[in-house]
């Protein structure tokens, strides 16, 4: 009861946070929403897609996942610019609940996360794009999952580096073969097998290919539970991780 006590004060403070600069929400959707807008019409002819719709189920689940990804990994930087203020600081004289500390900051994210989802989706049935309500929910329940998994990462680190300048390139690092070997602009399909090979080791790919299953309406595929059960245990030992981060930066 405590942990879920502590859990809603710091997320109500972080989402009043963000709510007095509700621009970052805007500035972080503006790219997938530019994707969408001038990339996918190109796809296409490309994917040899029936319609324009089929091409958009096959991009906007991927583009769905990239903003997971990278909105989550970049979280750290707030948490070193109140490293840096002295706010985690003054939390070791408080009672609250460490893990608390990390859950209320990643829920904040994850919530974030799902409001630019719901508008980019929106804005993809302006273009046909169709899927049932049940499948789409499922969907957003894989992205929470990258979104808690890449946040809680994202502070775990921050914790350690406590740089802006360490934490920039590191995490360019990490999400850009992560980005390319996860299917995400593009399908795999018609990659060589080698590339392929690496991918399936690529625990992102999988939640791309569970997500488009169930754009496709392809509920009972088994990339979608594979997918779901994959990117939670990483959600999981991503929060375990930051965590155990937060109980030895504030003690």
């Amino acid at each position: 009861m405590k942990l879920a006590r502590d859990t809603w004060l710091i997320f109500e403070r972080q989402t009043q946070l963000l709510l007095r600069n509700p621009v970052w929400v805007f500035v972080g959707v503006f790219q997938p929403v530019m994707y969408l807008l001038l990339f996918a019409p190109l796809l296409k002819p490309a994917l040899n897609a029936p319609t324009q719709a089929a091409a958009y189920k096959i991009f906007v689940p991927g583009l769905l996942v990239l903003l997971a990804i990278f909105g989550g990994l970049f979280q750290g930087f707030g948490l070193i610019a109140e490293l840096r203020a002295g706010i985690i600081e003054r939390s070791r004289v408080t009672p609250i609940s460490r893990l608390a500390l990390l859950l209320g900051r990643s829920l904040r994210d994850v919530v974030s996360l799902l409001v630019q989802a719901v508008i980019i989706t929106l804005l993809a049935l302006l273009f046909d794009l169709r899927v049932f309500i049940g499948d789409l929910l499922l969907a957003y329940l894989m992205l929470a999952l990258i979104a808690l998994m890449t946040s809680a990462v994202s502070y775990g680190v921050a914790l350690k580096v406590k740089s802006e300048d360490a934490l920039a390139p590191l995490m360019n690092t990490v999400a850009q073969p992560v980005l390319l070997l996860s299917g995400i602009l593009l399908p795999l399909t018609f990659a060589p097998g080698w590339l392929q090979g690496i991918a399936d080791w690529n625990p992102f790919s999988w939640a791309v290919d569970g997500t488009r299953a169930l754009f496709a309406g392809d509920l009972g595929s088994d990339k979608v539970w594979q997918g779901l059960a994959i990117t939670a245990v990483l959600a999981a030992l991503g929060v375990f991780w930051a965590a155990r981060q937060f109980a030895r930066s504030v003690r």
